[in-house]
């Protein structure tokens, strides 16, 4: 039987996608006869260790506490990921030294910079499963460019190159990967399913009550420094200023971003319900709940990030407005599973005539 260790961020119940994802990913390995060990987070006091049986092989979970991350601080967030990285590679270690393949994701950061040269001495076969490219997402943010991020990116670059084999999310992921020298042979496609099984017999969630009345529009998940508000946030304010005003935002999110959009939608007195990130058990409903979801991607954070929302925005059925790059696979994502009678909207970053004038017609379209 095949030992896969797989390596990840946080773990159901705690809101991560990628550990959503990493979830799914283990039990399919599972059904395939792989005895696989995940090790990832836990927001509780307590470590547990629990095994499942998933067809001809096993499910081994190990949850680790840890402290909530500081998005606000550099050196906190830099501290807790190397931090995190070294706690999470050193209960694994067991593992890890009797697995015959090591899985890990972009998440938490860095775990590439750790695995690498340890496996001078595991000798293991490395996966690396692409969600996030670091520290391209650290450079992308900044407006101004530094000499060091661009050596810890040429670092990162050749650490890459000893990967035996990549999962990218998306096409856009492979063609940044062949870019950087990864031969097309240690690149495989896979993509992520929606979070959850939709099987049409969702009860949708309450809508709140400051929402009465409008077409709903969510944001759900995280809102942060990848994500463009400024674009939207012209086409909302317009909307209620000089055009029907029939739709109105719910924010069930988290991040930076929602909290300016939130602010800034106060400050102006107009619609906006803020909530947090619901438990994944009722994560079904929510997305069957509004008349559209809303998916932002800045240009910079092209292939660099894929926002995991876009699956389970689409599979919903509801109408998807996107404001982002058509190089991003959350437009291939939105035009391939478009379903019959689902609107789709796309329109660029900057662009707030073209947005103003989607939410014109998501107010309008049939429920």
């Amino acid at each position: 039987m095949t030992k896969l260790v797989y390596l990840c961020d946080w773990l159901p119940p705690d809101f991560g996608a990628v550990g959503q994802y990493a979830v799914m990913h283990c039990r399919d390995r599972a059904a395939l006869g792989y005895e696989v060990t995940l090790v990832g987070l836990t927001s509780g006091q307590q470590a547990s260790l629990t095994e499942e049986t998933v067809g001809a092989g096993m499910v081994r979970t190990l949850r680790l506490p840890a402290p909530p991350l500081d998005r606000v601080s550099l050196g906190r967030r830099l501290a807790w990921t190397v931090r995190t990285n070294a706690r999470l590679i050193a209960r694994a270690w067991t593992y890890l030294s009797a697995a015959d393949e090591i899985l890990f994701t972009g998440s938490p950061p860095f775990l590439l910079h750790f695995l690498v040269p340890l496996n001078v001495l595991l000798r293991k076969r490395l996966i690396y499963r692409i969600a996030d490219f670091h520290p391209e997402c650290l450079i992308a943010s900044r407006s101004t460019p530094s000499k060091v991020l661009d050596a810890a990116l040429s670092l990162t670059i050749w650490l890459r190159r000893r990967v035996q084999l990549f999962e990218a999310s998306g096409e856009d992921q492979v063609r940044l990967l062949r870019h950087y020298g990864i031969p097309a042979s240690n690149i495989v496609l896979k993509r992520d399913p929606p979070p959850v099984e939709l099987t049409g017999d969702e009860v949708p969630l309450p809508v709140p009550a400051e929402l009465a009345g409008k077409k709903i529009l969510l944001y759900s998940g995280n809102w942060g420094v990848a994500h463009d508000t400024d674009t939207f946030l012209d086409a909302y304010i317009r909307h209620h200023r000089a055009g029907s005003g029939t739709v109105g935002l719910w924010l069930n999110a988290i991040g930076a971003g929602a909290d300016v959009v939130e602010q800034r939608l106060k400050d102006e007195g107009l619609p906006v319900a803020r909530g947090r990130p619901v438990p994944f058990g009722d994560l079904g409903r929510l997305l069957v709940t509004p008349d559209a979801h809303l998916i932002t991607l800045r240009d910079g954070f092209v292939a660099y990030v894929i926002p995991s929302k876009t699956y389970g925005c689409i599979a919903s059925g509801r109408d998807v407005l996107y404001i982002g790059s058509p190089l991003s696979d959350v437009d291939l994502i939105c035009r391939q599973g478009q379903r019959d009678g689902q609107l789709y909207i796309r329109a660029d970053v900057g662009d707030a005539e073209a947005v103003f004038q989607a939410l014109e017609r998501l107010g309008t379209a049939p429920a």
